[in-house]
């Protein structure tokens, strides 16, 4: 779970110790409340597509959102990722102490060469240690994951969710739900996100990469794709970035993710 948590999050957040802590907290809500009226394996697939949608988005940030690239910067950087991983995977050395130094000095050498420094988070996840030692149950990764759940859910993610959201609700905002920018945030999340699940879904499965547990159905899919439609932390930290000298209408974009979110969230729980 330390990967998808630092691939959700970068290092804005951190590790769950049980599912559905590190995706949105609509899903989770929404994957709670369905309890027993899902299968299982529907659950991990909707956790595992919410991680590679955020992963998707970081993927975004770090191409479309960068300036400028210092190129001496990036490569230190890279050169400290190599470095951990090389501790990793020919020596074995499992510290946490280590990894964290080395994540530290990778993410200030990021944010230094113009790339946007969440990535630093996903590089750092893939360095850890995540199986175990031969001779104890002791794995560096969930070791890390439990150390750091508390502090991240009752810290580290309200601060997130304050610093970023922010909303004014005043006169007129209903009009920008009209708006291209409103309709278009909509359609992405309500419309976009199932249809996209779905035919990906069916594609990996006629390609045979991979097959419908036996539990799971196509309307269970279905569902799943309504609410990968719920989007709040990517969804408005991207936001903040695409319209960075337009405070109103990264208010009003905001104000439409909630609705869309809202939309998608009681469709597919309804559906489901």
């Amino acid at each position: 779970m330390l990967v998808p948590a630092l691939l959700h999050y970068g290092f804005n957040a951190g590790l769950p110790s049980q599912p559905g802590v590190g995706i949105p907290m609509a899903t989770d809500i929404a994957l709670a409340l369905l309890g027993a009226r899902i299968p299982a394996s529907l659950k991990v697939f909707v956790v595992a597509f919410a991680v590679i949608d955020d992963l998707d988005a970081i993927v975004m940030i770090a191409l479309f959102y960068t300036d400028t690239v210092v190129l001496h910067y990036l490569a230190a950087s890279l050169a400290v990722w190599a470095l951990l991983l090389g501790l990793n995977r020919v020596w074995r050395i499992d510290s946490i102490s280590v990894h964290v130094a080395g994540g530290v000095l990778m993410w200030a050498l990021m944010l230094k060469s113009g790339v946007h420094a969440t990535v630093a988070g996903v590089m750092l996840a893939f360095a850890i240690l995540f199986w175990k030692r031969n001779d104890a149950e002791y794995s560096p990764s969930r070791h890390l994951e439990n150390r750091l759940h508390k502090p991240v859910a009752f810290v580290v993610l309200p601060i997130f969710a304050l610093a970023n959201t922010g909303i004014v609700i005043g006169a007129g905002w209903l009009e920008h739900l009209s708006g291209p920018n409103g309709l278009g945030v909509i359609r992405g999340l309500v419309f976009g996100k199932p249809a996209g699940v779905v035919l990906l879904s069916i594609i990996a499965v006629m390609l045979g990469i991979c097959s419908l547990p036996a539990d799971l159905r196509w309307r269970h899919v279905i569902g799943a794709g309504m609410l990968g439609g719920i989007g709040f932390t990517m969804s408005i930290f991207i936001t903040n970035l695409a319209f960075a000298d337009q405070p109103d209408l990264i208010n009003a974009s905001k104000m439409t993710v909630f609705v869309a979110s809202l939309m998608a969230d009681i469709l597919g729980f309804l559906w489901l």
